[in-house]
């Protein structure tokens, strides 16, 4: 299985914050049949920079550092960017990473709360580069929540979404967990990915999320979810089923 976000680069964001972290994430990892992990500090999201040179350095120094401890578990180089207006303008600087550092897959972080004015123009012009943007953990921004039709429009445009593991099971709340859950239903996303930060609070749960994904929506839905991953690492075209508009319920929950 292959986790496309994770925080698992030592020292560098609110992931592990030291080799011993790293370390007891990978095994946990592994323990979950996690055998390639995308690292994806965060990004010029106010409070860290994470540029592409320091992440590949640090990449392979953690690459040794599991070998060294006999861990199965490659680590690819990636990155979580916040959406910034001079995002592209960094990226022909080389500062940004796209996930893996060889596919076309560029993550893309809003803020919690809301959605920029500027998001729709800025994912195009991402998309003309010849990228396609992945927007990451879509199910907890509020705007999303409250307005889905804003998501199902930056899908049909062409850009793709990532789930996180524990919003499947539940870890961020019912309402997120529903939400998720009505992402999927309407072809609204295209990956689920661990977002771990370590191995207690913010953990990998990718075997249970996989497992919720099965009871509710069959075996067709977990190979989409996990073959797309595998695609993006190979830089090929994902599936993609045709996106549709989430239903708002009515009273009384009645369609």
């Amino acid at each position: 299985m292959i986790d496309l976000h994770c925080h698992i680069l030592p020292g560098v964001d609110d992931g592990a914050q030291n080799l011993a972290d790293s370390l007891e994430m990978a095994k946990q990892a592994v323990s979950q049949g996690i055998h390639t992990i995308v690292a994806t500090p965060h990004h010029m999201n106010g409070q860290f920079e994470n540029r592409k040179t320091s992440i590949q350095e640090k990449v392979t120094a953690l690459n040794s550092y599991l070998r060294a401890n006999n861990i199965h578990l490659t680590v690819l180089p990636g990155q979580e960017n916040r959406i910034f207006g001079e995002i592209l303008e960094d990226y022909e600087n080389d500062e940004i990473l796209t996930v893996a550092d060889h596919s076309s897959y560029i993550l893309i972080e809003f803020p919690s709360g809301h959605v920029p004015r500027y998001a729709k123009p800025l994912l195009y012009d991402i998309q003309r580069k010849g990228l396609t943007p992945v927007i990451v953990h879509p199910e907890r921004n509020a705007e999303f929540i409250e307005n889905p039709n804003q998501l199902y429009e930056f899908v049909k445009n062409g850009a793709a979404t990532q789930i996180t593991a524990a919003s499947v099971t539940g870890s961020f709340g019912k309402k997120i967990k529903r939400f998720t859950e009505q992402l999927i239903e309407a072809n609204l996303t295209h990956f689920i990915a661990s977002d771990a930060h370590n191995v207690h609070t913010r953990s990998f749960k990718m075997d249970d999320a996989l497992d919720v994904v099965e009871s509710k929506f069959g075996t067709d839905m977990v190979y989409y979810l996990t073959e797309n991953a595998q695609l993006v690492l190979k830089n090929q075209h994902i599936y993609r089923e045709v996106p549709e508009p989430i239903k708002t319920k009515r009273f009384l929950g009645i369609f």
